[in-house]
Order: C-alpha cells, then structure tokens, then sequence
C-alpha cells in the first residue's frame, strides 16, 4: 500500500503540494495555539480545563477545516486532470494508476493538511495537559505553552530553509518574528 501511495504521489506530482499543506497547516496550528495562549495571559490565567478545552477546540476545528477544504479542492482538481489527461489519451483511465491516484492522492493531502495543524497543536498544548494531571513543569503551564508554540514555529521554519535550500537558521528566525509580531499585536490589541 505504501508503495502504491508513494507511485500516486510521484504521478501526480504532488510530493511538493503535501511538503506545503504540512508546514502551512502545521504552522497555523502552532499559531493558533500561541494567541490563545497569549490570550488567555493577557486575560488572566483562566482554569487549566477552561483553558484545554479552548485550546482543543481550536485543534479541532483546525483539524476539521484542513481535511474537509484540502479533500474537496485537491479532490475536484485531480480529478479534472484525470479528466483533461483522458481526453489528451482519449482513453478511459479510471482504473489505471492514474485513476486510483486521482481517488487516494486528494485523501493522503486531506489527512496531512488536517493533521498537521490538530497534531502540533496537541503537542503544544501538552503541558497544560501535564499540569492538569498533577504534572507542573518548573515554569507555569502556560508560559511552557507559549514557548514550545516558540519552539515549534522556529522548526517549521528551519524545514523550509532546508527545503528552499536558504540558511536554515535564517528561515526559523524569520517565522519565529512572525510569531512575535502576532503576539505583539495580540498584547497591543488587549491593552
């Protein structure tokens, strides 16, 4: 099966679009997590369930949104070049490669799009988690929270220098300033 995926996905040429839906998604997701993070202490550290819920309701929804809107438009794309690829061939390709890779691409894009965001975020809110099971790390649960979405957003970062081929250190400042720059708008806006 993997070895199937992996022949769809160089069909279609799509290793580059799955690269992007991981880093775009996953960085929306790590984001997400730091204004509400950021929101809940400007507002006042809310209770540590209060805060999980929020802040897996928010993973939820991102995950929701990333597999349903990727799976329909990369579904409907793929499947016009499957169309426009018959019509080239003049040929019926359903059940060719092509076929089975113009039905499992937009699938395997949808998981990675919705995932990348719901899993980051999981994994950013983690010592909330920790905190909540009697867990506390030697910092406020909270503050641990904005620095691992910190952490998490400079990796993103560094991948993409990699993949473009730019300094990796100079990639994962400049998403880590963007970072900064949102919480900075968040504790302007909250003032």
């Amino acid at each position: 099966m993997l070895r199937d995926l992996h022949l769809f996905v160089r069909i279609t040429r799509s290793q580059a679009i799955i690269r992007r839906y991981f880093v775009v998604n996953g960085f929306d997701g790590a984001l997400t997590m730091l204004g509400l993070a950021m929101g809940f202490r400007v507002g006042g550290d809310a209770d540590t369930p209060v805060m999980i819920s929020a802040f897996l309701g928010a993973a939820v929804a991102l995950g929701v949104s990333g597999v349903s809107s990727a799976y329909l438009s990369e579904s409907a794309e793929r499947q016009k070049a499957l169309r426009d690829l018959e019509r080239a061939m003049v040929a019926d390709l359903e059940e060719t490669a092509h076929g089975a890779a113009a039905r499992l691409v937009p699938l395997l894009i949808a998981l990675v799009n919705g995932l990348a965001p719901f899993v980051i975020s999981l994994i950013i809110i983690a010592p909330l988690w920790l905190a909540q099971s009697g867990i506390h790390p030697p910092w406020p649960a909270l503050d641990v929270v904005i620095a691992l979405a910190f952490v998490i957003i400079f990796f993103l970062g560094t991948f993409l220098g990699r993949v473009s081929g730019e300094l990796w250190l100079w990639a994962g400042i400049r998403t880590v300033g963007i970072a900064l720059l949102t919480a900075a708008i968040i504790l302007i806006v909250s003032h």
